[in-house]
């Protein structure tokens, strides 16, 4: 399944197949598909992700995110809001923050290049039986 973010992108989990001299592994890696308004990343690359049409993407859920942390869901949408537009008009100024996302990676720019880089511990999560190969593909 896949979680959009409006206005930054989506992050989705896909299956991905690896064959091997010795055996064919199936592994699931998470990956970031970027869906920023272009004119924000003029002199920027950013690597070009694929999700499968078959994956399920499913709206930011705020009401779930409200729950973690006992912040009304208006509020919660207000701050995931402003903090990408936040982000956006810095790439924007040429400034290269970096973007945390807690347990999950980190959206950076490196060498003019955007691109998302997850914790060894979030693809780990994700797959508990090949999980070097995942680790060595994402």
């Amino acid at each position: 399944q896949g979680v959009l973010v409006p206005g930054l992108g989506t992050f989705a989990v896909v299956p991905e197949q690896i064959n091997s001299t010795e055996e064919v592994y199936v592994v699931r890696r998470p990956v970031f598909q970027l869906d920023m308004d272009m004119s924000c990343l003029r002199e920027l690359v950013f690597p070009t992700v694929m999700i499968p049409g078959d994956i399920v993407i499913m709206p930011l859920d705020y009401w779930w995110l409200s729950q973690t942390n006992s912040i009304p869901p208006d509020v919660v949408r207000g701050c995931v809001e402003e903090t990408i537009l936040l982000y956006s008009f810095q790439l924007r100024d040429g400034q290269r923050p970096v973007f945390t996302f807690e347990n999950i990676g980190i959206l950076s720019c490196q060498e003019n290049v955007l691109c998302m880089q997850f914790h060894c511990s979030c693809i780990a999560g994700l797959e508990s039986q090949d999980t070097w190969v995942a680790l060595l593909l994402t």
